[in-house]
């Protein structure tokens, strides 16, 4: 079973993947201060300083007025925290594209794939069945 285990990590797939897997988990904190520290204050200072990632709405229970969302949520309240959703989905689409323009550039280097090697054309198969019904 251990020698299973060793050819299985050894194979370059797994490798690869796994090295993908590490970048893209420092990639996605990278992202995700780009959001928090860059982004997102930019888009408040624009709306009039609302610091959309404190944003929320209590579905029940109490906050104080006024609260920020880790003191309403330390307060018992239910709360629908909105605000860290729509930062959530700007790191998403962050992601998204750089990905996007990653594999994109990855296609164009690539090679284009071989020509699939050319068969009997249709007429000369109805040829061949032709010649093959005469004889």
């Amino acid at each position: 079973m251990f020698s299973e285990f060793k050819a299985f990590i050894a194979r370059g797939n797994v490798l690869d993947l796994a090295v993908g897997v590490i970048i893209g988990a420092a990639f996605g904190k990278i992202v995700s201060s780009l959001t928090d520290d860059i982004l997102m204050p930019i888009i408040s200072k624009i709306t009039g300083g609302t610091d959309y990632s404190s944003k929320y709405v209590v579905l029940s229970g109490s906050a104080p007025e006024g609260a920020t969302l880790e003191a309403a949520r330390k307060a018992g309240a239910n709360v629908l925290a909105y605000g860290s959703f729509v930062t959530a989905i700007i790191n998403f689409l962050i992601l998204a594209f750089v990905i996007f323009l990653i594999v994109r550039q990855a296609n164009k280097m690539m090679p284009p794939p071989a020509a699939a090697p050319a068969g009997p054309s249709e007429v000369d198969l109805l040829t061949e069945i032709r010649d093959a019904l005469k004889k």
